[in-house]
């Protein structure tokens, strides 16, 4: 099992890490890589069925009992979503899509989470029932290189942690090692894992830093091991019922001008999840400078949980936040350290590097 910060599948972005708090399946948080199919081109969803709603309802308070990562809370869900189906509040919809809405919708009225959801199963041409894809291995790195003299450039959709992304992440650090400023683009970065960032991270930072602290609800661990599986975590002393990690970078034996570079990482009210992990640790350790809008506030991590017949819900796990003060961005997000509205933040990271050209202007001429 994997969990990771993952987001929603979002008009941009089909990354569903998708893992199972209870049965693996393959890989969030803590979400994104490729364009998603157009509303035209999205197959249908599948019919409502009412003893299949019922058999989903009570599979989904189970787990959210069992596993949600603030047990009262859970606790809460799962009375109220018993409750409701006891009396028939889930017997009839025009279709499975607008089932997951409604019970989405009554999730979010107990307790506001940004990734708690139920995701509906969608039919292929031949009818038959499919649930929401994983992350297929395209490259997230949507645009990169040199914007001015000096100045490098990369901008990612998301941090879905496959081999094709790793792979141009790792050349796009060899071609840039001697940059004096480092542009970081997450204004539509959706999600994903903690892979880019391992491999990032050791080239921008000149000592060993703990970056941010992630909590997990002690009973998952208990039932399948640890969640998160990333070689730059190491477990710390924390509260009763939850499992500490912090994740924390160690320097490259070989580094370039990155680790003394200035870093300006672009952010937007769409920046969610993984994408928020990178401008909360870039931000809480000074090495970067945010620039844009608040980000989205998807803080809790966790996994796509199958619930039967199709259906799965996203089911956070865990908590992730800065350890000098405690708290984290669910609800509330990332500010940057420069507010300007998104569209402005390349132009406005340019103008701090002292380029005089527009951000249009620079990624026209991308090289």
């Amino acid at each position: 099992m994997r969990v990771v910060h993952l987001l929603p599948l979002s008009p941009t972005i089909a990354s569903l890490a998708i893992a199972s708090l209870a049965i693996a399946v393959p890989l969030g948080a803590q979400t994104p890589a490729p364009p998603s199919a157009s509303p035209a081109a999205r197959p249908p969803a599948a019919p409502f069925v009412k003893t299949e709603a019922e058999a989903v309802v009570a599979a989904l308070a189970t787990q959210l009992e069992a596993n949600f990562v603030f047990p009262e809370a859970g606790k809460d869900y799962a009375a109220m979503l018993r409750s409701k189906l006891a009396a028939g509040g889930y017997a009839q919809f025009a279709d499975s899509e607008a089932f997951a809405k409604a019970v989405t919708a009554d999730l979010q009225a107990v307790h506001k989470d940004g990734h708690l959801a139920l995701h509906p199963p969608r039919t292929d041409a031949g009818g038959m029932r499919q649930m929401r894809r994983g992350p297929p291995d395209t490259n997230a790195i949507t645009k990169s290189g040199w914007l001015a003299d000096g100045i490098a450039y990369i901008d990612f959709a998301g941090f879905p942690g496959n081999e094709a992304t790793l792979a141009a992440l790792k050349s796009f650090i060899a071609a840039h090692q001697d940059a004096k400023t480092l542009i970081i683009d997450a204004r539509n970065h959706h999600g994903g894992g903690l892979a880019e960032m391992d491999v990032m991270f050791p080239q921008l930072f000149a000592k060993p830093t703990v970056l941010v602290d992630m909590d997990t609800r002690v009973a998952v661990e208990q039932r399948g091991g640890d969640p998160l599986g990333d070689a730059m975590l190491r477990k710390v002393p924390g509260p009763e019922g939850v499992v500490r990690r912090e994740h924390y970078v160690v320097p490259a034996a070989h580094q370039g001008a990155l680790a003394k570079a200035k870093v300006y990482l672009l952010v937007s009210h769409d920046t969610g999840s993984a994408g928020e992990h990178l401008s909360l640790a870039l931000k809480r350790t000074h090495r970067a400078t945010l620039i844009g809008q608040t980000t989205r506030g998807m803080g809790n991590y966790g996994g796509m949980e199958p619930l039967g017949f199709g259906y799965a819900a996203f089911i956070p796990v865990g908590r992730t936040f800065d350890p000098d003060t405690g708290v984290g961005w669910e609800g509330t997000g990332v500010a940057p350290d420069v507010a300007v509205p998104a569209d402005q933040a390349l132009d406005k990271a340019l103008q701090l590097a002292g380029v005089k050209v527009s951000g249009d202007v620079a990624l026209a001429s991308l090289k």
